[in-house]
């Protein structure tokens, strides 16, 4: 007797792999899941931004208030700072990404910057804009 030829697949075996409708339904998916992300990583961004821009000016301040302390008098400028030895390099601002950005409050009467705000003009998520905090 002659042996059998079977042509295609054999019995009892599966094809592996996904099919296009089960890829689709993984792509939708993840395509909802970033939807819902994305605006909880931009608003994650800016908390962080924010919290950055807190520091900072209240290490300008407090280096500010030392440079009295030490001086009696405030420093022309923020360079100046960094000059004297107050501080390593000026920060930079985390929304105008730039170190030169920083506005500066100069005393008329004692000469010299006493405060110094951001050089943005964004809204806060506090409703304040930056460069008034």
């Amino acid at each position: 007797m002659a042996p059998s030829i079977r042509i295609g697949r054999a019995t009892g075996s599966k094809a592996k792999g996904f099919t296009l409708v089960e890829l689709m339904i993984v792509v939708s998916i993840i395509g909802i899941l970033a939807t819902i992300a994305a605006p909880s990583y931009q608003s994650s961004l800016i908390k962080a931004r924010e919290t950055v821009l807190r520091q900072d000016l209240f290490t300008l301040r407090e280096v500010l208030d030392h440079h009295r302390a030490d001086q009696g008098k405030y420093p022309s400028s923020l360079e100046g700072l960094v000059a004297t030895g107050y501080l390593r390099a000026l920060p930079k601002d985390p929304f105008t990404n730039s170190s030169s950005s920083w506005q500066e409050m100069s005393d008329s009467a004692e000469g010299g910057i006493f405060d110094v705000y951001s050089g943005s003009d964004r809204i806060g998520t506090n409703g304040i804009p930056y460069n008034k905090w």
